[in-house]
């Protein structure tokens, strides 16, 4: 299984270190010199690597800064920017903190609201500044949701369950829009 652990930025410094955008609560465990990520460069990259081996991790401020065996310079640390660092784990993993989940935990797990009617399903998720549930609804539409405990207060993945605060338009539709029909020429 792949999980997302960053991205690479800028080069910092002639040496060819990099900042990381982390994209994983644990990169003590993802960044240590010795392991192998797997790397995925943006669509028209000239990287070629298929994977990086990280020689030194170190944080600056706010910032990771990585070293990577297979970049040894400032160009090929230019040319490395935006590729999506990925780490191999194993089938069973799941993360130390119980309120963390790996994409594929959540994926499947059928979704209900907080009186118990059932949304639909989660068919994945968005990574971005904020992560977000892909919802497939019963009628087939799909919805996004914030992943935050306001409106996904239960993630029960033993129970194959996650519970949604739905609210008009977050997952069901308004009621406005539930209620249109077509008119007589076939439009809305």
């Amino acid at each position: 299984m792949e999980v997302v652990v960053g991205r690479i930025g800028k080069p910092h410094g002639i040496r060819g270190e990099v900042t990381v955008d982390v994209r994983t609560d644990e990169p003590e465990k993802r960044y240590v010199p010795g392991v192998r990520l797997l790397a995925q460069p943006p669509r028209g990259s000239a990287f070629s690597h298929p994977s990086l081996q990280v020689r030194r991790a170190r944080w600056h401020a706010s910032t990771l800064l990585v070293a990577f065996a297979e970049i040894p310079d400032r160009n090929a640390a230019e040319a490395a920017r935006g590729v999506v660092l990925r780490a191999t784990l194993p089938v069973d993993a799941s993360p130390d903190d119980p309120e963390e989940f790996y994409d594929h935990q959540l994926e499947g797990l059928a979704a209900y609201d907080l009186d118990g009617t059932r949304l639909g399903e989660i068919a994945g998720l968005v990574h971005g500044a904020q992560d977000l549930l892909r919802v497939t609804t019963l009628d087939g539409r799909e919805a996004l949701v914030p992943f935050v405990a306001a409106l996904v207060p239960e993630v029960d993945v033993p129970g194959g369950r996650v519970v949604i605060a739905d609210r008009p338009g977050l997952v069901a539709p308004f009621p406005d829009d539930a209620d249109d029909t077509e008119d007589g020429d076939g439009e809305r």
